[in-house]
Protein backbone atom coordinates (compact mmCIF):
# COMPACT_ATOMS: atom_id res chain seq x y z
CA UNK A 1 0.00 0.00 0.00
CA UNK A 2 2.14 3.16 -1.31
CA UNK A 3 -0.40 5.65 0.57
CA UNK A 4 -0.01 3.90 3.80
CA UNK A 5 3.93 4.64 3.18
CA UNK A 6 3.67 7.99 1.96
CA UNK A 7 1.09 8.94 5.26
CA UNK A 8 3.74 7.32 7.41
CA UNK A 9 6.75 9.06 5.98
CA UNK A 10 4.59 12.49 6.06
CA UNK A 11 3.53 11.72 9.91
CA UNK A 12 7.38 10.90 10.61
CA UNK A 13 8.84 14.29 9.39
CA UNK A 14 6.10 16.31 10.37
CA UNK A 15 6.40 14.51 13.92
CA UNK A 16 10.23 15.48 13.65
CA UNK A 17 9.72 18.81 12.71
CA UNK A 18 8.22 19.46 16.30
CA UNK A 19 10.88 17.37 17.83
CA UNK A 20 13.49 19.73 16.39
CA UNK A 21 11.28 22.70 17.18
CA UNK A 22 11.29 21.93 20.62
CA UNK A 23 15.04 21.29 20.67
CA UNK A 24 15.79 24.45 19.40
CA UNK A 25 13.43 26.17 21.94
CA UNK A 26 15.10 24.05 25.02
CA UNK A 27 18.79 25.82 22.61
CA UNK A 28 17.50 29.00 23.56
CA UNK A 29 16.72 28.05 27.48
CA UNK A 30 20.21 26.52 27.64
CA UNK A 31 21.13 30.29 26.64
CA UNK A 32 19.06 32.14 28.79
CA UNK A 33 19.88 29.81 32.04
CA UNK A 34 23.77 29.11 31.21
CA UNK A 35 25.08 32.05 29.22
CA UNK A 36 23.03 34.97 29.84
CA UNK A 37 21.85 34.65 32.91
CA UNK A 38 23.35 37.31 35.00
CA UNK A 39 21.53 40.21 32.31
CA UNK A 40 18.43 41.69 34.24
CA UNK A 41 16.45 41.11 31.25
CA UNK A 42 17.27 37.22 31.74
CA UNK A 43 16.14 37.10 35.23
CA UNK A 44 12.85 38.69 34.39
CA UNK A 45 12.34 36.13 32.27
CA UNK A 46 12.26 34.18 34.67
CA UNK A 47 10.16 35.86 37.54
CA UNK A 48 13.53 36.85 39.30
CA UNK A 49 12.78 39.66 41.52
CA UNK A 50 16.58 41.03 41.90
CA UNK A 51 20.06 40.57 41.15
CA UNK A 52 20.82 39.11 44.88
CA UNK A 53 18.63 36.75 43.74
CA UNK A 54 19.56 35.69 40.16
CA UNK A 55 22.90 35.28 41.75
CA UNK A 56 21.56 32.95 44.79
CA UNK A 57 20.20 30.42 41.77
CA UNK A 58 22.61 30.95 39.46
CA UNK A 59 24.72 27.72 39.74
CA UNK A 60 20.89 25.73 39.53
CA UNK A 61 20.04 27.65 36.49
CA UNK A 62 23.78 26.98 34.61
CA UNK A 63 22.39 23.34 35.54
CA UNK A 64 19.75 23.72 34.30
CA UNK A 65 20.66 25.30 31.51
CA UNK A 66 23.23 22.37 30.17
CA UNK A 67 20.35 19.92 31.02
CA UNK A 68 18.49 21.60 28.31
CA UNK A 69 21.35 21.31 25.73
CA UNK A 70 22.06 17.62 26.42
CA UNK A 71 18.52 16.87 25.65
CA UNK A 72 18.54 19.28 22.42
CA UNK A 73 21.74 17.51 21.69
CA UNK A 74 20.40 13.52 22.16
CA UNK A 75 17.51 15.09 19.82
CA UNK A 76 19.54 16.21 17.00
CA UNK A 77 21.72 12.96 17.13
CA UNK A 78 18.62 10.94 16.74
CA UNK A 79 17.63 13.20 13.70
CA UNK A 80 20.71 12.89 12.12
CA UNK A 81 21.10 9.00 12.57
CA UNK A 82 17.35 8.61 10.99
CA UNK A 83 18.53 7.46 7.94
CA UNK A 84 21.73 5.27 8.54
CA UNK A 85 20.35 3.86 12.29
CA UNK A 86 16.58 4.40 11.95
CA UNK A 87 15.86 2.60 15.38
CA UNK A 88 18.47 4.15 17.29
CA UNK A 89 17.36 7.70 15.50
CA UNK A 90 14.17 7.03 16.95
CA UNK A 91 15.16 6.31 20.52
CA UNK A 92 16.87 9.25 20.92
CA UNK A 93 13.89 10.96 19.73
CA UNK A 94 11.57 9.96 21.52
CA UNK A 95 13.41 9.94 24.77
CA UNK A 96 14.68 13.23 24.59
CA UNK A 97 11.11 15.02 23.13
CA UNK A 98 9.48 12.52 26.38
CA UNK A 99 12.34 13.73 28.73
CA UNK A 100 11.02 17.65 28.15
CA UNK A 101 7.78 16.94 28.07
CA UNK A 102 7.75 14.94 31.19
CA UNK A 103 9.67 17.88 32.73
CA UNK A 104 7.13 20.48 31.74
CA UNK A 105 4.17 18.65 33.12
CA UNK A 106 6.48 18.79 36.13
CA UNK A 107 6.45 22.24 35.97
CA UNK A 108 2.96 22.46 35.57
CA UNK A 109 2.16 20.78 38.47
CA UNK A 110 4.69 22.22 40.98
CA UNK A 111 4.60 25.75 39.84
CA UNK A 112 0.93 26.54 37.98
CA UNK A 113 1.52 30.28 37.52
CA UNK A 114 4.34 28.84 35.29
CA UNK A 115 1.76 27.82 32.92
CA UNK A 116 2.76 29.52 29.69
CA UNK A 117 6.49 28.59 30.10
CA UNK A 118 5.24 24.71 30.88
CA UNK A 119 3.93 24.34 27.79
CA UNK A 120 6.01 26.22 25.35
CA UNK A 121 8.48 23.26 27.32
CA UNK A 122 5.85 20.63 26.85
CA UNK A 123 3.66 20.73 23.67
CA UNK A 124 5.94 20.80 20.89
CA UNK A 125 7.30 17.72 21.58
CA UNK A 126 4.45 16.01 23.00
CA UNK A 127 2.79 16.41 18.92
CA UNK A 128 5.86 15.19 17.82
CA UNK A 129 5.82 12.09 19.90
CA UNK A 130 2.34 11.39 18.63
CA UNK A 131 3.13 12.06 15.10
CA UNK A 132 6.06 9.55 15.25
CA UNK A 133 4.39 7.15 17.24
CA UNK A 134 1.39 7.16 14.46
CA UNK A 135 3.98 6.76 11.85
CA UNK A 136 5.60 3.87 13.53
CA UNK A 137 2.20 2.33 13.56
CA UNK A 138 1.03 3.06 10.27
Amino acid sequence: MPHLAIMSTVLLVIGTVFVVLAALFHIYVFFLESIAWTRPATWKVFGIRSQQDADTIKPMAFNQGFYNLFLTIGILVGVALLPSVFPAGIALMLMGAGSMVLAGLILLLSAPKSRRSALLQAVPPFIGIVLVVISLAA
